[in-house]
């Protein structure tokens, strides 16, 4: 194993680390988490079985190394992360807008109530 398999074995491992203390301040759920810790164990298994799948890509004839393809598979992994975050920040916005538009309305009305009660007060 090369030394820059092992720097980022050893990385990933950091990364379990502070996931499992997260979990277990619960700061994530458990779906999270174990999203999390199955990405950073095809990673870390990625980077040991780097030769492996070198072997492999050259089969099937793709001309790229293990690590071009691992770069190109994380980055399209981000892109779908950044997607759903960006449909999620989407609902959020939607929900704040319907909460505001409702609270809005409630005080609108409670100040209608108000300048009625002062009204029935000064007759």
């Amino acid at each position: 194993m090369l030394p820059q398999q092992i720097i980022a074995i050893l990385i990933i491992l950091v990364f379990v680390y502070q996931l499992t203390k997260q979990k277990k301040r619960k700061e994530i759920g458990i779906n999270e988490y174990g999203l999390w810790l199955t990405l950073w164990t095809i990673a870390g298994l990625a980077i040991i079985f780097l030769k492996q799948i070198d072997t492999l890509l050259a089969s099937i004839g793709l001309s790229a190394s293990a690590i071009n393809f691992l770069i190109y598979l994380s980055v399209l992994v981000l892109f779908y992360f950044v997607f759903k975050m960006r449909l999620t920040i989407s609902k959020l916005d939607r929900n704040l807008t319907k909460l505001t538009r409702v609270v809005g309305l409630k005080e609108a009305e409670k100040e209608k109530e108000n300048m009625e009660a002062e009204e029935d007060i000064k007759e």
